[in-house]
């Protein structure tokens, strides 16, 4: 099929997708629903993955800039990960208890993370945030949470951004805040008082729909000032950002080390896993919160995380997922300028966002991404995306190959 080719069979998509509606309430639900603001090209069902690239469930081939929504870091199908995970899945998955991965995993996260001295484990980034927040709880002895406005911290009753299941008094602990300004800030943990648990941020503020915006250094050293002096628990929420910006942690660069970090997506290379790391001060009451799962302690995941984190430090994975992203961005705006678009990219390289500028109902953003996807590139149109380790420099000239034409189609609309 050639790379030019505007349509794509999805036969067995279809099929699939009318089977689901029977069956599942909604057919596919959550962030991975495509029946919700997304170009009807866009594939719902896939049958593998590799590299940098999925197939769908009829076959066509994607380079895939969405990284499974973030857990694809160091390449689908990765062989060493693939080799860990299954030889302990030989062995036993979900056990009467641990393995030898279990402390292994732990350990590599407090050696590797700046401010871990203890790691806890779950299956996703709800499982981690709730974690979080409930060890600050036990920890302080108050209720009250501050969180950044419009912030997505997991799908849980506290953090959920849709309404429907959610009573008000789910949502009576939260206070928010606008992201990057103290003075907002100060005020909602003034309203908070003497009850404030914790205060839980992003990175960087990678809401859907708009610009991505980076923390300024006096924010994050503001923050990490704040919670300091409220006696309240700062959590960092690296469940989307995590290993893609420093392994260290995201915010080691600005000198602000939080005392509980949430992870998830990428951290084991599409196994399920979850992690959260903290203080010292916290391990008493990490230790007293009741939290568990029949799946959390399998020794399959916990090995798919060892491998992956193991891999990605020792292939600098960070900094060829960065230069990747720096190359693709680099592309798309010559591109843009060439065919007559003004597009805004920001975020940081590894975690792209890309909008067109005076496309206010996104009618452009969603003819270049349905453009792309029926030339074989997996984008998103209000979403931030992700860049692997596993992107090439030949997939990367592949993929704008392939977006210079979804440009070139769009402009004579």
């Amino acid at each position: 099929m050639s790379l030019a080719t505007p349509t794509r069979l999805q036969t067995v998509d279809a099929e699939l997708r009318e089977r689901a509606l029977a069956v599942v309430p909604g057919g596919v639900y959550g962030h991975m629903s495509v029946l919700r603001m997304m170009p009807p090209s866009y594939p719902q069902f896939y049958s593998r993955g590799h590299g940098a690239r999925v197939w769908d469930a009829d076959g066509n081939e994607y380079i895939d800039f969405m990284c499974a929504f973030g857990p694809m870091l160091i390449g689908y199908a990765n062989p060493k990960v693939d080799a860990a995970a299954a030889e302990q899945q030989a062995l036993g998955d979900a056990l009467a208890g641990p393995t030898r991965h279990f402390v292994e995993l732990a350990e590599l996260l407090v050696g590797t993370v700046a401010h871990a001295e203890w790691a806890m484990f779950a299956k996703n980034g709800t499982d981690a945030t709730s974690i979080a927040v409930m060890t600050a709880r036990a920890a302080t002895g108050r209720s009250k949470l501050v969180k950044a406005r419009k912030a997505y911290h997991g799908a849980n009753a506290w953090f959920t951004p849709a309404p429907a299941g959610v009573t008000a008094a789910d949502r009576a602990d939260i206070i928010e805040f606008d992201y990057n300004d103290l003075a907002s800030l100060e005020a909602a943990v003034a309203e908070a008082g003497s009850d404030l648990a914790a205060i839980i941020v992003p990175p960087f503020r990678h809401d859907g729909l708009v610009d991505q915006e980076f923390a300024t250094p006096e924010f994050a050293r503001g923050v990490r000032a704040i919670a300091t002096r409220a006696g309240a628990a700062m959590i960092l929420d690296e469940v989307r950002t995590g290993f893609r910006l420093d392994a260290a942690g995201a915010w080691e660069p600005y000198g602000v080390r939080p005392d509980l970090t949430a992870f998830s997506k990428g951290i084991a290379n599409g196994y399920a896993l979850a992690a959260v790391v903290g203080i010292d001060a916290l391990r008493q009451a990490a230790s007293e919160i009741y939290v568990t799962g029949s799946f959390w302690m399998g020794g399959v995941a916990h090995a798919a995380g060892v491998a992956t984190i193991r891999q990605l430090i020792e292939t600098d994975g960070i900094a060829r997922m960065t230069a990747a992203g720096q190359a693709f961005r680099a592309g798309l705006d010559t591109q843009a300028t060439a065919h007559g678009f003004e597009i805004v990219q920001t975020g940081p390289e590894t975690m792209p966002f890309v909008r067109f500028a005076d496309d206010p109902e996104l009618r452009t953003a969603f003819a270049f991404t349905d453009a792309a996807i029926r030339r074989g590139v997996i984008m998103h149109p209000w979403h931030n995306m992700f860049l692997s380790a596993a992107h090439t420099d030949a997939d990367i000239a592949e993929a704008l190959e392939r977006t210079d034409g979804a440009f070139a189609e769009i402009s004579t609309l």
